[in-house]
């Protein structure tokens, strides 16, 4: 995949990561499971990239 979609994807994982830090620093414990799940996306979308990596390389 391009360049973009791997920033983009680990963006996503940062933005995840700071939601998550902010839920427990707020004790927001629905605002941490929105991070945790944001970076799960991210992870199975830089996953999927990987794959389709693997193929396409020559």
């Amino acid at each position: 995949m391009g360049l973009g979609d791997k920033i983009k994807h680990g963006a996503e994982e940062a933005k995840g990561k700071v939601k998550e830090g902010a839920g427990k620093a707020t004790g927001n414990e629905k605002l941490e499971a929105e991070g945790h799940a944001d970076q799960a996306k991210a992870n199975v979308k830089q996953a999927g990239d990987d794959v389709k990596d693997a193929f396409t390389k020559d």
